[in-house]
This record gives C-alpha cells, sequence and structure tokens, in this order.
C-alpha cells in the first residue's frame, strides 16, 4: 500500500524537526542528571537537613576554594573559548553569522558544558539556561554544515533560534517556555512559520531529556487559591519590590562582569581563591541555602511555607553570590538565582503580611521579569515551576509590573546587554 503524498510531504517536514529535538535532548540528558545530583548533595547541608555542621558538609561548602581558581585558570588559558554564560555567544551567532562557526563550534560547547559540570557539583550559585541554549544552538549549527540542505526551509537564523529554545525546553522539561523564549527574547516574533516547528522540537527535546520524569510542578503545589481582586491587589506592591530587585540583580550582574571578567582572566589563580573564599563564606554563613541554582532552595520553601528564614541576610548572599560566579564568566544561568531571589522576598512578605503562597509565587514572577524583562517568560515559567493556575491573574500582573520597573535600572535586557559586551 502506496503512502498517501500529503502524509509524505507533512512527514518530510516534521521528522527532521523532531530529529533535532531528539539531538538536543540526548545532549542536555546529562547536565539534567547533574543538576539533580546538586540537589542531593544540598539536602546534606544543615540549612536543608536541620542539623549542624559535620567534617563532610564543611568540606562540600569549601568546595569552591579548590574549583573556582580551577576554573577561571583553564577560562584564562586552554580554553578560553567556553568562558562565558552560552546565551549571549548564541545571540551574538545569530547577529553575526560569521562568528558561528568559533562560538558554536564542539570543542568550544564541550569545554562550556565541562566548567559548568565542575561548578554545578561544586554548588556554585549559578542555573543552566546558558548552557543548554547554547548546546541547542550548537547542535543545530553542527547539523547544518553537515547536510546543508537539512531543514531548509527554515533560515539559518531560524533554525539557531529554534534550537536554542528546545536547549532550555530540554533543560527545565518545559516545552511551552522553550517556545517563548525563542519568540520573546531570540527572535522577538511570534510569527506562526517559526513557532509550530518551535513547539514541535521544544516538546521532543523535553521528552527524550526528561525520561525519569517530572512532577507537574517541578518545585512543589502552591496551596493557594485567593481571589482575583486580592491577587491584582497585592501584585502592585510584590511586583515592584520584587521587580526592582530582580531588576538589581541584573544591573550588578553586568557591573560585575564588565569589572570582574578582565581581572579573572589577568590573574585567575588570585581572583579565583578571593571569589572561592567568598562563596564559601556565604555557604556557611548561610547554613547552604545560598549554595546551587536556588532550585532546592525554592523547594525547600514551598515544603515549609511557616519556616523563619534570615531573610535580609539570604537575600543579600543570593543576589551577591550569583554574580561573584557568573561575573567572573563561569558558564551558568541567572533564571533560578532571579526566581530564589524573588521567592526569599515574596516569602517574606507573604508571612508579614498574611498572603500565605501568593507572595512567593507573585514574587518569583516579578523578580525574573525584573532581571530579564521577559514578562511572558516568566509567567509561563513561574507557574510551570511552581503551581497553580489559579493565580495567574496576579503572576502575571507582577511579572508585567516587574518587566516595566527593570526599565529604570537597565536600558538593555541583560541577555542583549551580556552580549554586546563580546562584540
Amino acid at each position: 500500500m502506496r503512502c498517501p503524498p500529503l502524509l509524505i510531504a507533512v512527514l518530510s517536514r516534521l521528522l527532521p524537526i523532531v530529529v533535532l529535538g531528539l539531538a538536543i535532548g540526548v545532549a542536555c540528558w546529562p547536565l539534567n542528571l547533574l543538576d539533580r545530583a546538586q540537589d542531593q548533595l544540598l539536602q546534606l547541608l544543615p540549612g536543608f537537613e536541620g542539623g549542624g555542621w559535620r567534617p563532610l558538609t564543611v568540606a562540600m561548602a569549601c568546595a569552591p576554594l579548590l574549583v573556582m581558581p580551577v576554573l577561571l585558570w583553564l577560562q584564562a588559558g586552554i580554553w578560553s573559548e567556553a568562558a562565558g554564560s552560552g546565551i549571549p555567544q548564541t545571540l551574538v551567532s545569530l547577529e553575526h553569522p560569521e562568528r558561528a562557526a568559533a562560538l558554536l563550534a564542539p570543542k568550544a560547547t564541550v569545554q562550556r558544558l565541562m566548567l559548568w559540570s565542575m561548578a554545578t557539583l561544586a554548588l556554585l550559585p549559578l542555573g543552566r539556561e546558558g548552557p543548554v541554549v547554547h548546546v541547542g544552538a550548537a547542535v543545530a549549527h553542527s547539523l547544518r554544515q553537515r547536510f546543508p540542505r537539512w531543514l531548509q526551509q527554515l533560515g539559518r537564523d531560524q533554525l539557531l533560534a529554534l534550537a536554542g529554545g528546545a536547549g532550555l525546553a530540554a533543560g527545565f522539561n518545559t516545552p511551552l517556555v522553550g517556545t517563548v523564549f525563542v519568540a520573546e527574547e531570540l527572535t522577538s516574533s511570534f510569527g506562526a512559520k517559526l513557532i509550530w516547528p518551535t513547539l514541535l522540537a521544544c516538546v521532543s527535546a523535553a521528552g527524550f531529556s526528561n525520561l525519569g520524569g517530572q512532577p507537574q510542578f517541578a518545585l512543589g503545589l502552591l496551596h493557594a487559591i485567593p481571589a482575583e481582586p486580592r491577587q491584582l491587589f497585592w501584585a502592585i506592591p510584590l511586583g515592584i519590590s520584587a521587580g526592582l530587585l530582580g531588576a538589581l540583580f541584573g544591573r550588578l550582574l553586568l557591573d560585575t562582569t564588565r569589572w570582574l571578567t578582565p581581572r579573572a582572566r589577568r590573574q585567575p589563580l588570585r581572583v579565583g581563591l578571593v571569589l572561592g573564599l567568598l562563596l564559601t563564606g556565604l555557604t556557611l554563613a548561610s547554613g547552604g541555602f545560598a549554595s546551587g541554582d536556588g532550585e532546592a532552595l525554592m523547594s525547600w520553601m514551598i515544603g515549609h511555607p511557616d519556616a523563619d528564614l534570615p531573610s535580609a541576610g539570604l537575600l543579600l548572599a543570593r543576589l551577591v553570590g550569583p554574580c561573584l560566579a557568573l561575573g567572573a564568566g563561569v558558564p551558568g544561568g541567572l533564571i533560578d538565582p532571579a526566581f530564589a531571589i524573588g521567592a526569599v522576598v515574596g516569602q517574606s512578605l507573604g508571612q508579614l503580611l498574611g498572603l500565605g503562597m501568593m507572595g512567593l509565587a507573585l514574587g518569583m514572577a516579578a523578580a525574573l521579569a525584573g532581571a530579564t524583562q521577559l514578562p511572558v517568560l516568566s509567567v509561563v515559567f513561574a507557574l510551570r515551576l511552581a503551581g497553580d493556575q489559579q493565580l495567574l491573574p496576579g503572576v502575571v500582573l507582577a511579572a508585567v509590573i516587574g518587566a516595566y520597573c527593570s526599565r529604570l535600572l537597565m536600558k538593555k535586557p541583560v541577555y542583549h546587554a551580556l552580549a554586546a559586551g563580546l562584540e
């Protein structure tokens, strides 16, 4: 029985996109395993475990002292092409095609993943969206070079953007977030020609890279069903406060990167030792809450809604720690750290004002929107990580307010500002 021509035409367009998504999912799968390993290591620290410091946990807290000098030494020398988050490099590759071959080369990609892996196992306070977006774009770039006619209905820029979004989807098991990231950040276009294949690639990538399964709400379920008027009312002050803190985090990251990166290149061992000492101090002072990307902290907060946190000190640690690591050029991301900042602010104000978990959800969305100026992404991400959808009206308003507040401190979105530093 012959296959109908229409079915052949459809499959010829869909299968290459699915294959691309699967390839990106395969590449991101080990990173997800390492991220889960970090969460398991964090559970041993006193803040999460509820006990005191032991020789093993003190040694874990001191890991940055050993790892940061090594990371900066590698970045300043034999692995110099691997420094940086990964998203700025992807943006530059989209805007300057002649640089894509170097920025998305397999060697630089593998080295960036190695650096991020070392940083993650050392419990450094940085996220992972940079490496996963970069690895997605790198996979697509390599396939297009090997097969020039492959997915020829998509332009080179469209293909790299689609693949970058699929990498984000694979890293966080969030197909819709990956698609929104492509439209809102990488291309500034919600055109159907790109959105439809992006959705397919993101579903395919996320489906493979999270074979072990993941809860519907990755960090936990928020048991809060406040009335819509109450949500909208409190979204205004929380959107402003958490949004400005998120913007402060983004601005601090930019300033730290401009000041710290050249010094780390000139004196990697000395700067690495100082940064490692500071990060170790933040870990010891916070009981471990200042370590890691922030997901373990947010999950703990959702599971302990009435717990008392050292809000001011922890907030300072979550602001400064990621800037020290990312500002020195260590590959990573700012999404989870920004979420953690918003969660600390939101839960603290929520306890003070009797808002419950609503404060945490509104704070998360507002802080991420403030850090990135991506309100749609922030809404979808916040609801995906910590449910439920009953909080949608307040989360939307808080994210929009947070993004607008960010314009007061940052004229250019953080990823594009970082990319400008590479040009």
